[in-house]
């Protein structure tokens, strides 16, 4: 666990870098702490990330570590299966997958917080080795929610994003995630993951059980 959740992004080295915060304030320390309890398990709950996002964004499943679709909080090792508005790719059988490698949070009377980090990954019920993403898995994706007193910040940070062109095995492949891996993703990211953090957000959203 640690303090201070961006100390655990990756440092950034090639590629592109994608950065999206929304932040809210409460009038007292008592309404952040009740709202950010809300907000960790909306972050926990994986598959209604789309619900938050939007009809238009990606669609988000859990699955564990040999693809299968599960129901609960994310665990390290688990994966995600991500349905993007783009043609699917052929070794994800049709998604992009990334797989879960840390999992943080900490907690003191003033400060709190809450992190993801995801790696794109090999397809868990496939038979090829190949990284089943329009990135390399050089990239990574770190969701991180924290309260520093009144204040709550929910974002979204990319790291050396790179079109996963070489490592993908199909020419159909190759040519999806060049075409997908450009600016185009870069762009998409910036409104999905926008549209993420403040759906997130959102005070008036009623979770339930």
């Amino acid at each position: 666990m640690t303090d201070h959740p961006e100390e655990s992004i990756p440092e950034h080295k090639s590629g592109t870098a994608v950065d999206v915060e929304e932040t809210i304030e409460f009038e007292s320390t008592a309404e952040a702490q009740t709202f950010f309890q809300q907000l960790k398990e909306r972050l926990l709950h994986i598959n209604r990330w789309h619900s938050h996002a939007g009809l238009l964004s990606a669609d988000f499943i859990l699955t564990d570590s040999e693809g299968n679709e599960v129901e609960r909080k994310p665990q390290e090792g688990d994966h995600f299966r991500i349905s993007v508005p783009a043609p699917g790719i052929q070794s994800g059988h049709g998604y992009d997958w990334v797989r879960i490698e840390e999992i943080t949070e900490a907690a003191k009377e003033v400060d709190e917080c809450t992190s993801i980090r995801v790696r794109p990954a090999q397809n868990p019920r496939g038979e090829k080795d190949d990284v089943a993403h329009f990135y390399t898995d050089e990239a990574t994706s770190n969701f991180i929610i924290k309260r520093e007193g009144t204040r709550i910040t929910a974002g979204v940070y990319g790291r050396n994003e790179k079109p996963n062109i070489e490592a993908a095995e199909g020419l159909l492949d190759k040519v999806r995630n060049a075409f997908v891996g450009t600016g185009g993703a870069a762009a998409f990211s910036k409104i999905q993951w926008k549209a993420l953090v403040k759906g997130l957000l959102k005070l008036e959203e009623k979770d339930s059980d």
